[in-house]
């Protein structure tokens, strides 16, 4: 191996510097197939109380950090009333930080209809999602639901929507690099101390880590809650509900879920 040398020692040989590289090597390839290993682990845990058995995959691919699309077997989460006492609501006075550095009122929205969907928490690539994710009815879809919002955005504007926003936990600079990497055309607010939570009643849930938001959708109305999604499922296909709702006679609104 090649190790620190004196002035007056002779420089290594090539072979040593290859047995050096050799060995580097094996450890990388070592600790990379550790890490499939407890990746593997990890989406069993995952699947551990789910009714159906994970689905097969396609060599390379990552369950865990495949943040785009969504597993077949995922639990539905059920209505348990917990956002049953938010229409009709006023906003409260309270400021969140934005992505961009501005500071929204959640009580000065400005006229007209706002929609806030609220999400737990946003994955990035190459980072593992929290252990059991997908055990738990709800939490798993949060990049397909921004993509559709992304995707649907004109055309909630167009259907009578002022602005869309998205709400979660995580701080600002996190948020910030979901919106520029999925290039979302809207602001995200961090509430990293839940304070809509405390002060709306909104639902969470406990995760190995912090307690996050569950997944629901406020249209806030001339400050006033008007209509709230709860529970959201799939979310891949909930920013195209929300915009039927948007679209529909007010006589005839149908639950954007």
């Amino acid at each position: 191996m090649v190790g620190h040398q004196h002035a007056d020692d002779c420089p290594a040989s090539p072979a040593e510097y290859r047995e050096a590289i050799d060995g580097i090597t094996r450890r990388i390839d070592g600790l990379t197939a550790r890490r499939t290993a407890l990746v593997a682990h990890l989406h069993e845990a995952a699947h551990r109380n789910s009714r159906v058995a994970p689905a097969g995959r396609a060599e390379g691919e990552d369950p865990m950090t495949d943040h785009l699309s969504l597993p077949a077997d995922l639990p539905v989460p059920e209505d348990d009333g917990a956002a049953a006492h938010l229409p009709g609501t006023k906003m409260p006075h309270l400021e969140l930080q934005a992505t961009g550095g501005e500071t929204i009122g959640l009580d000065a929205l400005g006229a007209g209809r706002t929609v806030i969907y609220v999400y737990p928490l946003t994955g990035r690539p190459g980072t593992d999602l929290p252990e059991g994710w997908n055990a738990i009815p709800g939490p798993r879809g949060c990049t397909p639901e921004a993509c559709g919002f992304r995707d649907h955005h004109q055309e909630l504007l167009a259907a009578g929507a002022a602005g869309v926003f998205g709400l979660s936990s995580q701080d600002t600079d996190y948020q910030q690099e979901v919106v520029e990497r999925l290039r979302l055309p809207f602001r995200m607010l961090s509430d990293p101390t839940l304070s809509l939570a405390r002060t709306l009643g909104l639902p969470t849930f406990d995760t190995a880590g912090p307690t996050l938001y569950r997944r629901l959708t406020l249209i806030v109305s001339d400050g006033v809650i008007e209509h709230v999604s709860y529970p959201v499922f799939p979310p891949d296909e909930h920013a195209g509900r929300v915009l039927g709702w948007l679209r529909a006679d007010p006589g005839r609104r149908t639950d954007p879920r």
